[in-house]
């Protein structure tokens, strides 16, 4: 293969993975930030850009900041909650500086960048930025599989939305860079990774399930799902894996409610 060839075919890699990448800012309220956001994807090739709920877009502030990334803008998806904007992805990554009592599993974002390269070509992946004042809340971050920490100062660790975005994307390019022209041409994994929608519907059929036996008490649930969710969200199952549950958990179910044929 001629270095031309090489160079051609590493650049499809690339734009092949980015066209499987979205960058999703959630409640942004100041919209120079979705212009800023918009001009640091494209300066790393990245193209997909989810707005969940924006205080304001379009707006004039967002087309100035973008600078030549207004493309960007035109194309953006416009969503009113967070599942709207990464239910069909296999990986959702958060950000959040704000600590929770169940911790996800948490990478810098070089770790996440090799992770997403290395696992997950093919698959559809959801990089999530929270709002400027108050990052992602509960919910939000239960809909995510992943945790980035930024390890910053200890003296100011506050980090601009865009700047946040830059940070990660840059790391997934350097990461792009140096694995995907190592990617073999060999079998893949035989069924997709489950998304975040089909894995809420597990979630809440298993809570369904959980009550029925008698395991999990709503009115002292104890954390139980926030952890069996980490669990789950380390598996890393597969579409064909969850469909295998969701069957266990019917027939439970059916065998709770006396509804199996003898």
């Amino acid at each position: 293969m001629t270095e031309t060839e090489q160079t051609e075919r590493s650049s499809a890699r690339m734009n092949a993975f980015f066209d499987h990448v979205r960058v999703v800012l959630v409640g942004t309220i100041h919209s120079g930030n979705i212009g800023s956001t918009a001009r640091a994807m494209k300066n790393m090739g990245l193209h997909r850009l989810y707005l969940v709920d924006p205080v304001e877009f379009p707006s004039r502030e967002a087309s100035y900041m973008s600078v030549s990334a207004s493309d960007l803008l035109d194309t953006a998806v416009v969503v009113p909650t967070m599942m709207d904007a990464v239910g069909d992805c296999a990986l959702v990554i958060g950000t959040s500086a704000r600590e929770r009592k169940i911790q996800l599993p948490t990478a810098r974002p070089r770790e996440m960048a090799e992770r997403c390269v290395q696992r997950f070509e093919g698959q559809e992946i959801a990089l999530v930025f929270g709002r400027e004042d108050s990052g992602l809340n509960n919910e939000e971050m239960r809909l995510c599989h992943l945790h980035v920490h930024v390890p910053t100062s200890e003296n100011y660790s506050s980090l601009n939305l865009s700047a946040a975005v830059q940070l990660l994307v840059y790391e997934l390019r350097i990461a792009a860079l140096d694995h995907l022209d190592q990617a073999n041409d060999g079998p893949v994994w035989d069924s997709p990774l489950a998304t975040a929608e089909g894995l809420e519907r597990y979630y809440k059929h298993l809570e369904e399930t959980l009550i029925e036996v008698g395991f999990l008490n709503p009115a002292a649930p104890r954390q139980l799902m926030a952890r069996l969710r980490r669990l789950y969200g380390r598996i890393e199952l597969d579409q064909m894996e969850l469909n295998i549950l969701r069957g266990m958990l019917t027939e439970i179910q059916k065998t709770i409610r006396g509804e199996r044929n003898t």
